[in-house]
């Protein structure tokens, strides 16, 4: 399916469906707000598996992401979502990621386009050996790093964090995940 062919779901604020439409529409203009997820994996340390996103990326390319964001679509199996496309970002298989909690927000990348999304945060451990195959359509490099670290780079202005991963690790505070 081409990206112009991709359908999303379209939803209110609060991430209740009001239809579907195309995914070229949803990050075109103003946006569509449409439903999207982070699935942050961590690892037997708990480090966070940072994702930097592929130069082939429209949106933030070489940005780096809390490992795998993507859209939910319509018909899917939400667990079922997270857990392939984790496989297919990085082939790591882990179990039901983890729920941590939802928020919306819109982001404008320069003139390219733009994310109006209410975004699903969820977690789940990996244990990884050796080094780990990246689908390079989606990713270009990995790294593990702290959580902490993460948050000096946000507390910081780090230019090169993915917006919605900033959002999510500041709720994860708010929200007094560790």
């Amino acid at each position: 399916m081409n990206r112009k062919e991709e359908l999303l779901i379209a939803v209110d604020g609060d991430g209740s469906a009001l239809g579907v439409r195309e995914k070229i529409a949803c990050h075109s203009g103003e946006g569509i707000r449409h439903s999207a997820f982070l699935v942050m994996l961590f690892d037997g340390a708990g480090r966070l598996m940072l994702a930097r996103r592929s130069p082939r990326k429209v949106l933030w390319p070489g940005f780096w992401d809390g490992t795998v964001a993507g859209h939910f679509h319509p018909g899917e199996d939400k667990d079922v979502a997270l857990r392939k496309r984790v496989l297919e970002e990085t082939s790591l298989a882990c179990g039901s990621p983890k729920y941590l909690f939802k928020f919306a927000y819109a982001a404008r990348y320069g003139d390219v386009g733009v994310e109006n999304e209410v975004c699903e945060v969820h977690e789940a451990a990996v244990a990884p050996s050796g080094t780990i195959p990246l689908d390079p359509e989606e990713i270009s490099e990995y790294r593990f790093v702290a959580l902490a670290d993460v948050e000096k780079d946000i507390a910081a202005g780090a230019p090169d964090l993915a917006p919605w991963l900033v959002l999510a690790i500041r709720k994860r505070g708010e929200h007094g995940i560790p």
